[in-house]
């Protein structure tokens, strides 16, 4: 198989495996106003998915480099990079975005800083997962695991 047709299937592979994406993504605590959280545990989870998504990039870089690639095998490694990096997104907006995150009001200068600096951190970690789903590039691992340690070290100490 010549190298522009291993492309072409492996690009086939992963329309496929958007296109048969299982959404049973990890749904965050309910948003009503019950007080039940546990938001190290969040943190864990997406330190977790960060190391997933590492590990499966890795896979399809090796799978990808063999002479007779184990479509299979490259498959399930991209689907996995794919649902792992749903799991962060839905994690930071569903609840850290949606449910932690209070709004402030403009006029605490630091308590607004602190708020955007928030956001930011939370928007980048919405990107780089994004660019992980996209790419096999571990570039977006350590922006990731950075970007995390960052909001971790902020969102805790005012918690």
């Amino acid at each position: 198989m010549n190298k522009k047709m291993k492309i072409f299937v492996i690009k086939l592979f992963a329309l496929a495996a958007l296109l048969n994406l299982n959404y049973n993504v990890l749904l965050a605590h309910c948003e009503i106003p019950c007080g039940i959280y546990d938001d190290s545990l969040r943190v864990q989870l997406i330190y977790e998915h960060i190391t997933t998504i590492e590990k499966s990039m890795n896979q399809i870089n090796e799978l990808s480099k063999s002479d007779e690639v184990n479509y299979n095998q490259l498959f399930r490694w991209i689907d996995n990079k794919e649902e792992h990096a749903l799991k962060i997104q839905e994690i930071v907006s569903q609840y850290f975005l949606h449910q932690r995150i209070i709004i402030i009001n403009s006029e605490n200068a630091e308590a607004y800083k602190k708020y955007h600096n928030m956001l930011e951190l939370l928007h980048k970690m919405l990107i780089y997962s994004m660019k992980a789903k996209q790419t096999t590039e571990l570039k977006y691992i350590t922006l990731l695991r950075e970007t995390l340690h960052s909001f971790e070290n902020l969102y805790f100490h005012n918690h």
